[in-house]
């Protein structure tokens, strides 16, 4: 009893500390996952708790619960629209990408580790997926606003890389533990592991929603019947062969993409479980971590962490990404954003798991690794976005909306809105019919319905509206923002009607006209140029001006801006990652200003050395000659 006390006293210890660190950490800036790896390698054996934990069986375990309820909670939250234009960019970073990280690491790894090969691409194998947790914390909480197609790629990349990573580890640590398979018994593998996972976690995901839906239970049974299924998928699916991890994503992915009922209270609990769920699983990673050990492969260690932030991910990313359309400044976040987490250093306990002789190097390896890669991509996140230009300028100010969930299937939603001083509603603006309130508190009293006819600022307007006009109504309550100059050179100077024919923009403005597109609309041009799936801030060049994606609702274009002074934001601020023939180009233009620079040098040294510094001695009787330059 005195004993079970203890570990609970310590274990809810810990979890309060991280806590208020973390309340802390928000106010300053630190990456969060990074203070609760901070926080178990205070409380560990070498830090001031002492505590010793050298459990690996029970490391994995614990990481293996927690990294499934992430992942699930992460497809729960992920809409299955952002997989429209992010889906195969994502997906082939989520497989060439981690292939490309692993063989990069593993070839420096075996010349700075000094180990033999198989466990050198352990180590690129472990570090080479990115980390879903911290990817989705830092795009979702970190207060940075970035373009959908980016973001979705980040975060689809980051939830479906671990099968990938998880199965190179397997094959590695089987291939050195028993020798290589056949190519055909690897292929299998492969594919029972990728399809057995994609294929029963759709299954699943659509099995839940509809029990969900159909037994009607408590609401408080709801998030309990979730979250036993997800376990019971993810350990199934590992059972049967496929990928446990990519079985929980595609099921919440699919559960959270279909009405379900009581789903607003399902994401609330799963939001919370996934909180407690990285914070246990990085202080945990913390205490079973040996700082003593790390000063041994310190330095290779933080050598590896740098070429996987500089020339391994950014490689991977500018390869996979090159039949796709992405700025250069994008793929320069995207490379940017390759946090490595959780993940990395669970895969580099399956080595100790196996007992290689390099396992606890790796394992030490790894998570040196990780460290860097949050301290120094996960605080700068932010900074990086802005250099970079892609923060997406906010359109409105911000909302003030909750939202209540009705009960039975109801396709409405209650609403509440604090009407803001500077909305169109309090300027007086008429209310539409369907945005007109239920119910109006102001000063803390309720208002008759017809003595509230004219909103006032401060107002709490409670009304029922489908969840399909919440953008309308937004824009209703919310703070009018004016455009100002920076945000022009997002959205541009103008605003066009998208039902505009090019030949009438054309017209107007003086621009070069393509007879084929003439009759076409700008919002036919804007989709056929994007294949169909513009978002806000897509940008086409027409003559001397660009046409830009200004505003959108319901996936259709409603505004094009007209910027008449094409803006510097695609202007690549690291030259790699142009595309081929751009990067040629810019290697042929240093190299002529190199070649040129050069000349001119010779020449000025030339012009002043004098007359008979020209003239060779003579040699074996030949005559002086000219030394050329």
């Amino acid at each position: 009893m005195e004993t079970a006390s203890t570990i609970i006293l310590i274990g809810s210890s810990l979890l309060i500390v991280s806590i208020l660190t973390s309340y802390l950490a928000l106010r300053i800036g630190t990456p969060l996952l990074l203070i609760f790896l901070g926080v178990g390698l205070f409380a560990g054996i070498d830090g001031i708790g002492g505590i010793s934990f050298n459990d690996a069986d029970s490391a994995f375990l614990i990481g293996s619960i927690a990294l499934a309820v992430i992942l699930f909670e992460s497809g729960l939250d992920t809409k299955l629209s952002s997989y429209r234009a992010a889906a195969w960019p994502a997906l082939s970073l989520a497989t060439f990408g981690v292939a490309i990280t692993s063989a990069v690491i593993g070839v420096a790894a075996h010349f700075l580790l000094g180990l033999p090969w198989i466990e050198s691409f352990l180590v690129g194998a472990a570090v080479s997926s990115t980390d879903a947790a911290a990817v989705f914390f830092l795009l979702r909480v970190g207060g940075i606003t970035i373009r959908d197609r980016v973001r979705s790629t980040l975060e689809i990349e980051s939830g479906s890389n671990d099968p990938t990573a998880i199965l190179l580890t397997a094959m590695l640590v089987e291939a050195a533990l028993h020798g290589w398979g056949t190519p055909l018994e690897l292929a299998g593998f492969l594919v029972k592991q990728v399809a057995g996972g994609a294929v029963l976690g759709v299954l699943g995901g659509a099995g839940l929603a509809a029990f969900i839906n159909k037994a009607r239970l408590d609401p408080g049974l709801n998030p309990v019947v979730t979250l036993a299924f997800a376990l019971f998928l993810f350990a199934g699916t590992n059972e049967l062969g496929g990928s446990g991890f990519l079985a929980v994503y595609a099921a919440g992915l699919v559960a959270g993409n279909v009405k379900l009922r009581g789903a607003l209270g399902l994401r609330q609990f799963h939001s919370g479980l996934t909180w407690l769920s990285q914070i246990v699983m990085f202080v945990m990673l913390g205490l079973f971590a040996t700082p003593h050990d790390f000063g041994a492969i310190a330095l290779p260690a933080l050598a590896l962490a740098v070429l996987l932030i500089l020339l391994a991910r950014p490689l991977a990313v500018w390869l996979c990404l090159l039949p796709f359309r992405f700025s250069a400044n994008e793929k320069t976040f995207m490379a940017w954003v390759g946090l490595r987490g959780a993940v990395s250093m669970l895969l580099a306990l399956v080595p100790i798991l196996g007992q290689l002789p390099g396992g606890q190097v790796i394992f030490n390896t790894a998570f040196l690794v990780v460290i860097v890669s949050l301290a120094v991509q996960g605080w700068t996140i932010g900074p990086m976005a802005r250099w970079l230009k892609l923060i997406v300028p906010p359109r409105r100010g911000p909302v003030e909306r909750f939202e209540l969930e009705l009960p039975g299937g109801a396709d409405q939603e209650m609403v509440a809105y604090t009407v803001h001083p500077k909305s169109p509603a309090a300027r007086g603006q008429r209310t539409p019919r369907f945005a007109r309130p239920s119910l109006v508190i102001r000063d803390g009293r309720v208002v008759p319905l017809h003595k509230a006819r004219t909103l006032q600022a401060g107002d709490m307007v409670y009304l029922f509206t489908p969840p399909s006009q919440l953008p309308l109504i937004d824009k209703l309550f919310a703070e009018s923002r004016p455009l100002d100059q920076d945000d022009r050179a997002f959205y541009g100077d103008l605003a066009l009607n998208p039902d505009a024919t090019v030949e009438q923009i054309a017209e107007m403005y003086g621009l070069p006209l393509s007879l084929a597109n003439a009759q076409r609309s700008l919002r036919d041009l804007l989709r056929n140029e994007f294949g169909g799936a513009c978002e806000l801030g897509d940008r086409m060049r027409m003559g001397g001006v660009e046409l830009i994606v200004r505003d959108m609702q319901d996936g259709q274009i409603t505004s094009v801006g007209l910027a008449l002074e094409p803006s510097a934001l695609d202007k690549p601020r690291v030259p790699l990652f142009q595309g081929p023939e751009r990067l040629w180009q810019t290697i042929l233009s240093w190299w002529s200003k190199r070649s040129f620079r050069r000349w001119q040098r010779r020449e000025t040294r030339r012009e002043r050395l004098p007359a008979r510094a020209l003239e060779a001695p003579t040699l074996a009787g030949k005559e002086p000659e000219r030394l050329e330059g």
